[in-house]
């Protein structure tokens, strides 16, 4: 599962979707699905290397890669 850290980049650089989307030639639709942590597992390497392009941040920094909720609530504490 992944965590689009986008939406946060946007705000500090003072970017809307529509801005970015002009800027890196991609439609409003997929720089708002960029920003979205349910859908941005599917976005292609080369839509996040624009939008990291005119963030001015490496692809990596898009995102982070976060533990399914499901799988961390299955997982046991362990016994001391």
């Amino acid at each position: 599962m992944f965590k689009s850290n986008i939406r946060e980049l946007m705000d500090k650089r003072g970017k809307t979707v529509r801005g970015l989307a002009e800027e890196t030639e991609l439609s409003q639709q997929t720089v708002f699905r960029a920003t979205q942590d349910a859908t941005i597992g599917g976005c292609q390497l080369n839509t996040l290397a624009k939008i990291g392009s005119a963030l001015g941040v490496k692809t990596k920094r898009l995102y982070d890669e976060v533990e399914a909720e499901a799988k961390a609530e299955g997982e046991e504490a362990p016994v001391h």
